[in-house]
């Protein structure tokens, strides 16, 4: 697989940060510069239906080799990186048999300490590629989309190894929570998929949040300071007071595992009016729902005891747990399961604390859990990857190619 590494070193070239201000699709100039080349890799390789169309979508399909019928199943991977930190000028760092103890990321002070990433305690011997620390490395997702190009290319290369038609797609604007806005599934023609999308090696994914925002939209009453008794009513002081009478315990960083949260996202303050964005995240529909009853409660509340001023509460929902989408097709997790397994790896069956493609696509039509990369610490400047976690997701995505073969053989 001596490709595979030049092949995502080549990827991160490619800006493609995602710009969530911009509605357009895809959101960056990037990303259709990325789209442009993959296309013409794709068809470099030898694939039919080769497509990107104007939204910034590629889709190709590596025919079936074999005489009998076998369902399509898809291969999807996201080209935008996060806009949480730089995609500019990633500058990789190879580590070599990693021993432990810090890595320098450049010539500066950062560094990619195992004391505040202990799995790099797991990793000694293994080969690592790192950020220098002024970007993020971008393997979310351009790892998956090495991994999947690559996969393809054994197929090709070894006709020996039997498979049905396999369907790729390379997405936009996934980070910014776009990806499947566009996704066109009958085009695609897959009867189920896998976003290669995840982290360590081993992680099969197929829970996900059900998910929503809510906008908080404090109202004040603005007046000259200095005749503002009994008149001035100042809505960031409002937005305090909500803030204090949320549940303190449940967010991001006092959650985990099957834990719901509220996170506040972001926030404009001002005198006259402030706004409060917040995500909503449970693995229960009834879970989510007795999150919004909870931050209307404290609105309710709030509105009660104001004489001037207001709140009000906007509530968007955004995504579903897929779990209810796939479980009726236990045999799309049974074959990844078995493909990990044949290639010595144990599987780790986990819920995605967050979303992907897959959970809006499972909804669209096309069951789509979410199998590893290899990568840890997405969306920051201490993002890195192992050289052997990606051998590892190309052999699984080719075994998983040929044990989908093998199950429909007569």
């Amino acid at each position: 697989m001596e490709n595979l590494v030049g092949r995502f070193l080549r990827y991160v070239t490619y800006d493609t940060q995602s710009k969530p201000k911009n509605h357009h699709c895809p959101s960056s100039t990037g990303q259709k510069a990325f789209a442009l080349m993959l296309h013409d890799e794709l068809l470099e390789l030898g694939l039919s239906e080769v497509t990107l169309d104007e939204h910034g979508y590629v889709m190709a399909k590596l025919k079936s080799n074999v005489d009998y019928a076998v369902p399509a199943i898809g291969f999807i991977a996201h080209m935008d990186t996060a806009p949480d930190a730089s995609g500019k000028n990633i500058k990789p760092q190879i580590v070599e048999n990693y021993q432990g103890g810090d890595i320098a990321l450049g010539r500066g002070d950062e560094v990619l300490s195992p004391i505040h990433y202990p799995e790099l305690h797991h990793l000694h011997g293994f080969n690592l590629i790192t950020t220098d620390g002024k970007t993020l490395l971008g393997a979310d997702d351009k790892a998956g989309v090495a991994e999947i190009i690559t996969a393809l290319a054994v197929l090709i290369a070894h006709p020996e190894i039997e498979h049905g038609d396999i369907c790729v797609a390379f997405t936009p604007d996934e980070e910014i929570g776009r990806g499947a806005h566009h996704f066109d599934v009958k085009k695609f023609g897959a009867q189920w998929a896998y976003t290669v999308d995840g982290g360590p090696v081993g992680e099969l994914e197929y829970e996900n949040f059900h998910a929503a925002t809510a906008s908080v939209i404090c109202h004040g009453v603005c007046v000259h300071p200095g005749t503002a008794k009994n008149k001035l009513v100042n809505a960031m002081q409002i937005a305090a007071r909500f803030i204090l009478m949320m549940p303190e315990q449940e967010t991001p960083e006092h959650t985990d595992g099957y834990q719901g949260f509220y996170h506040l996202a972001a926030a404009k303050m001002a005198v006259a009016k402030s706004e409060l964005d917040y995500l909503l995240r449970d693995f229960e529909r009834e879970g989510l729902e007795a999150r919004k009853r909870c931050m209307q409660d404290i609105v309710s509340t709030l509105n009660s005891q104001l004489k001037k001023g207001r709140v009000e509460l906007i509530i968007h929902d955004c995504y579903a747990n897929m779990k209810e989408k796939i479980a009726p097709h236990p045999h799309i997790i049974e074959l990844a399961q078995a493909a990990m397994e044949e290639c010595g790896v144990e599987p780790l069956i986990k819920p995605i604390r967050g979303g992907t493609d897959g959970a809006r696509l499972s909804f669209m039509g096309l069951p789509c859990p979410n199998l590893f990369t290899g990568g840890y610490n997405f969306h920051g400047i201490h993002e890195f990857i192992t050289i052997e976690g990606m051998e590892q997701a190309v052999k699984v995505l080719v075994k998983l190619a040929q044990k989908t073969a093998q199950r429909y053989q007569s």
